[in-house]
């Protein structure tokens, strides 16, 4: 069974920072593409960022520069370091993945990050 459990949201100032964690279980996590979304209010669901199985990670236009996605396969964990946060980035934040099987799993609760002063 999949499971996907994200962490680290929180209440932080304009230019603050985050870090996202991601623990996943129930597929072979070393042989997926990991992949962040967010979801703010009222939007859809948008794809933030994106690793694969060699650590080439992609970015949504918004957030390059300032987001990093990593992954530790030993952890069966992705993350996301969030950098100089803007209002808008405040969203609700999911990770899922993609393999030779699934183009994605089941969703997680998210992880509510807010930016805000």
């Amino acid at each position: 069974q999949v499971q996907l459990v994200e962490s680290g949201g929180g209440l932080v100032q304009p230019g603050g920072s985050l870090r996202l964690s991601c623990v996943a279980s129930g597929f072979v996590f070393g042989s997926a593409v990991m992949k962040w979304y967010r979801q703010a209010p009222g939007m859809e669901r948008e794809l933030v960022a994106s690793i694969n199985v060699v650590d080439d990670a992609t970015y949504a236009g918004p957030v390059t520069g300032r987001f990093t996605i990593s992954r530790d396969d030993s952890k069966n964990t992705v993350y996301l370091q969030m950098n100089h946060l803007k209002p808008e980035d405040t969203a609700v934040y999911y990770c899922n993945y993609q393999n030779s099987i699934k183009n994605w799993g089941p969703w997680g609760r998210g992880t509510q990050v807010t930016i805000s002063s």
